[in-house]
């Protein structure tokens, strides 16, 4: 039995609980320092900033995030009960993810007067509301949406400086493109896989997450000391440690992968991959992801997780010296990644790329 198998969700109170989680694999939300954040300045990317922002405010998928009758039509009751457990969880940590975002975002947008700054986080909440009430509303068709209002107030809060929120969050908006689109066009290929429509609305919303972290990667180019000297060494931790989150929680749905028709394995190393080359337009180096020691560490850090999930459940004097190993184990495995050693990138002139995959 894989131990970290999502828990039956029954009903939006459920559902709710499993979203306040506060885990390593799960999404948190986040705060930061506002007022740090109100004197960013993004004059050495204007050309760039105003032209990102033109598109953000023209908004060209105002009209996509849409049900049509291919929700009226889904008939649930042909999802085994693992493939709808496993479905769900899927959704509740993605419209917790878009949610977080969203929570974030307004919370910048009220907290600051710099106008560049506020408009791109106005158009950014404006995406990521709409994300998680588009996924919410499908939780809803299985009865179990999440309470968005309650997960506000009752959710942890973790404090991140303004460099560690976009390091980490632009990681989170491209990765998530490589995610959607790879889904997308494996779909395309395969729609005898589509075990629900909401993936048909994969490619319009994975160019949203591209923009977003369009934006976060103008950021950072416009502040060019947060990627240089000791930051390489954070940018590093965070690049590794959103590469195994993913790893490991894609390994821990199994049957719903199987259901795709996608090998989560493969899949993992072409959306890393993927991820991998789009940071070049501004992260300074890139993870040796072929590196045995590297390759090796993803399979084992899960191995570890699902150990971990066994021993939470067993309990106990002895479930609990168990977790204690294992945690150790965890970060010798994760340290010995980080030393593989990393290569070196040259920032393009332009940091601004198309979502051409």
């Amino acid at each position: 039995m894989n131990a970290v198998s999502p828990a039956p969700v029954a009903d939006s109170t459920a559902s709710t609980a499993v979203a306040l989680q506060n885990t390593l694999l799960t999404p948190r939300f986040y705060t930061t320092d506002f007022p740090a954040m109100d004197r960013l300045d993004v004059s050495g990317v204007r050309g760039e900033w105003d032209a990102l922002i033109a598109d953000l405010r023209a908004d060209n998928n105002r009209g996509h995030f849409i049900r049509d009758a291919r929700f009226d039509s889904f008939d649930a009751s042909k999802l085994t009960p693992e493939l709808r457990a496993e479905l769900l969880e899927f959704l509740i940590s993605s419209v917790t993810a878009e949610f977080s975002g969203c929570v974030l975002y307004a919370e910048i947008k009220k907290r600051i007067k710099n106008k560049d700054v506020h408009d791109l986080f106005a158009f950014m909440a404006r995406d990521e509301a709409r994300h998680a009430g588009f996924i919410n509303d499908t939780l809803k068709d299985f009865g179990v949406g999440v309470d968005l209002g309650f997960l506000t107030r009752a959710k942890k809060y973790t404090f991140f400086k303004p460099k560690f929120i976009f390091y980490a969050t632009y990681l989170s908006e491209k990765i998530g493109y490589a995610r959607y689109i790879t889904i997308f066009r494996h779909l395309q290929r395969n729609p005898q896989n589509m075990i629900h429509p909401i993936f048909n609305w994969f490619e319009n919303w994975c160019n949203d997450e591209f923009r977003h972290g369009e934006a976060f990667a103008l950021l950072m180019r416009a502040d060019p000391k947060i990627l240089s000297g000791v930051n390489k060494l954070w940018i590093r931790f965070f690049v590794l440690a959103v590469f195994a989150t993913m790893y490991v929680r894609d390994h821990a749905r199994p049957v719903f992968h199987a259901a795709l028709g996608i090998d989560p394995t493969e899949y993992d190393r072409r959306v890393l991959a993927l991820t991998s080359l789009i940071s070049q337009q501004v992260f300074p180096l890139a993870l040796d992801l072929d590196h045995p020691r590297m390759v090796r560490g993803f399979d084992r850090l899960f191995a570890l997780t699902t150990a971990m999930g066994a021993a939470r459940a067993r309990g106990g004097l002895g479930g609990g010296l168990a977790m204690l190993g294992l945690r150790a184990r965890a970060a010798v495995t994760f340290l010995g990644m980080y030393l593989v050693p990393v290569k070196a990138n040259t920032l393009p002139a332009s940091a601004r790329l198309e979502p051409v995959w």
